[in-house]
């Protein structure tokens, strides 16, 4: 027989007759190494310990101590212990498919009667009950008559169509963990006592079409979530209680920040608490870039298909597109125009009015720009997930030299903001050339390598993303980590040479001749309908005083004081502090409770002693001890507050 080589991470190789198995070498190596491993690494693939090595490779096994592996074989065989649960206590349940996702799994299922909160109960028994019998999971490569043949004995359709889907040269591979069987590609855990028994819990249940296809069936689909051990299940369910309390559909009701609406799906709603929030956040943004170099300018959010085809869009964005068509002065053929998903085309048509020289770069264009996208009605997720937003968008026209020095810059103005707005930890990804791309190796090389410089320059290292950039060019993700651990894709940078060359933007270079720009795409806080939601959840609602819609709510316990409390008020707005009055024949712990609630960061109690000493009782969101203050005192410290960071 055939003999191979396995080299292992220390460097040390074996030989091995050609098919051996990872089992058979973890147990060549050790038998305690062979109870504890899990799967292997075969040439940077993750492998059964049951499948057969047939060439030179490099190899490590993997025990429960290698985490992100081990969380994989976890949750995917809870995926399948699961199914089996679910058709063990109800035999009549079609199953479909169940794949591993971020922080689970799920499963969908087709049953007549309704799985209820209580039966995930039910079901988390009945899967602890299989994890205890220690079943043995094997595995084998069916021909396909065989397998659809095995599916259609047992009324099994769903499994018989995903059969039918899949590639003809693509081998068919089965598990069972014991008794049950699945179609599965795998790897998967030698026993289903290898997964850890308390370390799990189903979370809820959802409709869910066949396929993701609305004219096809509506299937059941149970969630859940899984860890290697209960200190990580427990930190993560006290997460979700955390961003349940935070939710910011939930916290904008409370705060009357918005509304969402079926005549409009997918937009918003503006109230005015809320509305402050926005624009209070634009204006600083808008002095953030004025000041670091950008020109502003606004672009037309209909714009006809013609300059859609010549960027591109048109054939590779479409389905995101709102078509509108314009009959023009009765014409027997209707102009098609688009409402704009992005920007950057309009940009270049600014670009390209007048002839520009190289002393006109780098040339920063900022738009907060009104965009419209269309996402499928399932996807949408308060102001988190919309069909239109505004982006603080902006476009950077600068040449190749200039790459390293403007993308230090716009980290730095980048870092500047997440600071002011309360975001310390965040990281850098640098998303490098995909497989399918335009341009050179060399030219590839050149850019990467700027991102990279310009990272290192401002200071901040960065996580590679090999093959994640766009066909044209590479970029720059910024991923805030919020206070409970969520991590948000917020702020970008795109290097596209490729638009500019579609939409023949040039400048006059030193030797006088047309060149083409580097066009750099980026934003900070990406839309400000997301940005907003991610602030809210942030802070539970608590904003930084300066972006508080309701800053301060002056109350009064006694009628008397209420001459008092509109001269407060009247102090405090003539500073730029937005304060209100509350006057209602209402005692003032309801007037407290209210406000609070309400996410009012500061509340001035009035009573008669107030009124005799110019005082007030300050209340500060969150604190049950109140301070008495002079109105004087109160004033100057709170104007301070209500100044946004950069005019401090």
């Amino acid at each position: 027989m055939a003999q191979i080589t396995l080299t292992f991470p220390d460097g040390n190789a074996r030989s091995y007759d050609a098919g051996v198995t990872a089992g058979d070498v973890a147990a060549d190596i050790s038998s305690s190494l062979r109870k504890k491993a899990i799967s292997a690494t075969v040439n940077g693939q993750h492998y059964d310990l049951q499948w057969p090595i047939d060439a030179d490779s490099s190899i490590a096994i993997n025990t429960m101590k290698d985490a992100v592996p081990a969380l994989e074989l976890v949750r995917h065989d809870l995926a399948h212990i699961m199914a089996r649960a679910v058709q063990e206590i109800w035999p009549d349940t079609q199953v479909t498919i169940g794949p591993v996702i971020k922080d689970g799994w799920y499963y969908d299922f087709d049953r007549k009667e309704p799985f209820t909160p209580e039966d995930l109960a039910t079901i988390e028994k009945k899967m602890k009950e299989i994890i205890n019998k220690r079943d043995d999971v094997r595995t084998e490569i069916w021909d396909r008559p065989k397998a659809i043949q095995y599916y259609q004995d047992r009324g099994e359709p769903y499994k018989v169509e995903l059969i039918e889907s899949i590639p003809g040269d693509e081998p068919l591979r089965m598990y069972w963990h014991g008794d049950w069987q699945d179609l599965c590609r795998g790897p998967h855990l030698q026993n289903t006592g290898q997964v850890p028994g308390d370390c799990f819990k189903l979370m809820s249940i959802a409709g869910a079409y066949w396929r993701g296809d609305s004219d096809r069936a509506m299937l059941q689909r149970i969630y859940g979530t899984a860890f290697t051990n209960k200190e990580d299940l427990k930190a993560h369910l006290h997460m979700l209680e955390e961003a349940a309390k935070r939710d910011h559909r939930k916290l904008g009701r409370e705060m009357d920040l918005y509304h969402m609406q079926e005549e409009a799906p997918g937009q918003v709603f503006w109230h005015p608490n809320g509305w402050t929030i926005y624009t209070e956040l634009q204006d600083y943004m808008r002095r953030k870039q004025r000041a670091d170099g950008y020109v502003e300018v606004n672009t037309p959010q209909v714009v006809n298909r013609v300059l859609w085809e010549k960027s591109g869009h048109w054939d590779n964005y479409q389905d995101h597109m709102f078509i509108v068509e314009v009959d023009e002065d009765h014409a027997r053929e209707k102009t098609v125009n688009a409402l704009k998903p992005m920007n950057c085309p309009c940009h270049v048509q600014i670009f390209n009015q007048g002839l520009k020289s190289y002393r006109d770069l780098p040339l920063r264009m900022a738009e907060f720009g009104s965009c419209n996208r269309y996402e499928p009605s399932g996807a949408l997720h308060g102001i988190m997930r919309v069909r239109g937003f505004t982006q603080d968008d902006a476009h950077i026209f600068c040449t190749d030299d200039q790459i390293v020095a403007e993308t230090e810059k716009f980290i730095k103005l980048l870092a500047s903001v997440y600071a002011d707005l309360g975001f310390t930890n965040w990281t850098i990804k640098l998303s490098t050339r995909p497989e399918k791309r335009i341009g050179s190796d060399e030219s590839w090389d050149r850019v990467e390598a700027a991102l990279g410089d310009a990272c290192k320059a401002a200071g901040y290292g960065f996580e590679l993303l090999p093959g994640e950039g766009a066909f044209y060019g590479p970029k720059l993700e910024f991923t805030l980590t919020d206070a409970i651990g969520r991590e948000w894709q917020c702020g970008t940078l795109q290097v596209d040479p490729n638009l500019p060359e579609r939409l023949d933007a040039n400048y006059v270079a030193a030797d006088g001749d047309k060149h083409r720009p580097v066009m750099l795409h980026r934003a900070v806080l990406g839309s400000f309908e997301r940005f907003i939601g991610i602030l809210i959840e942030e802070h539970a609602g608590k904003l930084p005083f300066w972006l508080a819609p309701r800053q301060v709510v002056v109350a009064t316990i006694v009628s008397d004081a209420d001459d008092y409390a509109m001269e407060v008020v009247a102090a405090l707005r003539a500073k730029g502090i937005r304060a209100e009055a509350d006057t209602r024949n209402e005692k003032i712990n309801y007037k407290v409770r209210e406000h609070s609630v309400g996410k009012v960061p500061i509340i001035l109690a009035l009573g008669g002693r107030e009124v005799e000493e110019r005082t007030a009782s300050v209340r500060r969101l969150g604190e049950q001890q109140t301070k008495v203050m002079a109105l004087d005192e109160i004033v100057a410290e709170l104007a301070l507050s209500a100044t946004a960071p950069d005019l401090r």
